[in-house]
């Protein structure tokens, strides 16, 4: 992972965690108990790193403990410092967005292997998608969506990945088709002489 982007990792989980803070206060227990719940399928964190974040921001003055509890809990709640930090990283900042993807790379030189096998990576992709649409079903129909900001919006984002996986099962099953077609077979037939030839030139 680049500098560049484990600090827009960095930056995501900062704002993940004020986001639920803004929603009411919370232990990091119960945050990540939201982000295991609500968050994981977009923005997966671990434990050390929810905790390291709440110390990082409260540090920063965006977030304070409100409230000590038994055996060290703390619960801790957004300032206003950290509202309008949240406030301008969602009206402001640019989301990053994903840079690059290593299954569609891996399409581009799909000509090197043979039909059948480039015709197997793509069906397998679609498999993919089409576990991760069940998952996200499954979702749908277990979780507790009330009426509170993250189950609302929430089950906006989910609406995302479910039209998402739908669209990359339906491309990936299409493209297993267009890899055994007659173009792409040239293509490849041609790439392959090419590479045969400059190897008998290099013997010569």
């Amino acid at each position: 992972m680049s500098t560049v982007e484990g600090k827009v990792r960095t930056m995501s989980l900062k704002h993940a965690v004020l986001g639920l803070l803004a929603e009411s206060p919370a232990s990091g227990y119960d945050l990540m108990k939201l982000f295991n719940a609500s968050l994981s399928n977009v923005w997966p964190a671990t434990q050390s790193q929810v905790y390291g974040e709440l110390t990082k921001l409260t540090t920063a003055g965006l977030v304070e403990v409100a409230a000590q509890g038994p055996r060290g809990r703390k619960e801790y709640a957004i300032t206003e410092d950290g509202l309008t930090e949240l406030r301008h990283w969602l009206t402001a900042v640019e989301p990053s967005g994903p840079q690059r993807h290593d299954g569609l790379l891996r399409v581009f030189f799909l000509g090197i292997v043979t039909p059948l096998e480039a015709q197997t990576f793509l069906l397998h992709q679609a498999e993919r998608a089409a576990q991760t649409r069940t998952a996200l079903e499954h979702v749908e129909e277990t979780a507790e969506w009330d009426e509170d900001m993250i189950s609302v919006y929430g089950r906006i984002a989910l609406e995302y990945g479910l039209r998402i996986s739908a669209t990359q099962e339906e491309w990936a099953r299409w493209a297993a088709e267009e890899v055994t077609g007659a173009k792409a077979r040239k293509a490849s037939e041609l790439a392959r002489a090419q590479h045969t030839e400059e190897r008998q030139h290099e013997g010569e």
